[in-house]
């Protein structure tokens, strides 16, 4: 019987993954912005909201010591939902992101796209969480391959895999499940620990709250060590890709 549910549920998680991915599809061949637009706002800036490349990096791939996530094709939608969420109150940021709110607002519902279908149109060498710097200034780092076994198996009787909704070491089913790997590694543990508390409630049917709410602080440390450096295809067998992140 048991044996019979997990195939159940990872046919249901797998038919998950491939409907959203073919929704995915249709969404990032359209793409509706104006490039030069995202450019500008991403290099510029636009009213009180200063330029994205200011915390994200100018290549998007995000800052450490901010912590500042990756937005470099991390997918159109889910972009377009984030900024979204910030400008109209459903996700309230803490710590240096507590700008965010006011600078989506200066966006417009196009300029929302525009920025979401530049910073997904990047072509750029990956730029991964150095995690021995990390840890040799004193920031706790979990165990890749601990985190590994979540990542693909989860935790019987508390978490689900992670790559039953975001993927392959994930790599994102979007426009509901993002990209999570290859994130920055304190950008996934604040995340974690924000899903677990509660302080971040913007999940699609509170998914990610009932996950993250059964996660130790050593999983969540040991999951953001193994998803910041998670090759994107089985046949990349480093930590890192092959090359521009869209082309895997």
């Amino acid at each position: 019987m048991r044996k019979s549910m997990i195939k159940f549920s990872s046919g249901m998680a797998l038919v998950a993954v491939l409907v959203s991915s073919s929704v995915f599809a249709s969404e990032e061949s359209a793409m509706p912005g104006d490039l030069a637009n995202g450019k500008k706002i991403f290099t510029e800036g636009k009213g009180a909201a200063v330029a994205c490349m200011t915390c994200h990096g100018e290549t998007g791939w995000g800052t450490e010591a901010m912590g500042a996530p990756r937005l470099a094709n991390l997918g159109y939608p889910y972009i377009v939902k984030q900024l979204t969420d910030l400008a109209e109150g459903r996700r309230v940021p803490s710590g240096a992101g507590a700008v965010m709110p006011l600078f989506a607002q200066q966006l417009t519902e196009q300029d929302r796209r525009d920025v979401a279908a530049y910073v997904n149109s990047f072509n750029t060498q990956p730029e991964l969480s150095d995690l021995k710097s990390l840890k040799d200034s004193g920031t706790p780092v979990g165990e890749k391959y601990l985190g590994q076994v979540i990542v693909k198996y989860g935790v019987l009787g508390k978490v689900s895999a992670c790559q039953s909704c975001h993927g392959y070491n994930g790599r994102g089913a979007a426009p509901i499940f993002p990209v999570i790997g290859q994130q920055k590694y304190t950008y996934l543990v604040n995340q974690l620990h924000n899903w677990r508390d509660a302080s971040r409630a913007n999940d699609p049917y509170g998914m990610m709250r009932a996950i993250a709410k059964n996660l130790t602080d050593d999983d969540i440390n040991n999951v953001a060590a193994y998803l910041s450096s998670a090759p994107r295809t089985t046949g990349d067998t480093r930590d890192g890709t092959t090359g521009n992140p869209k082309a895997q």
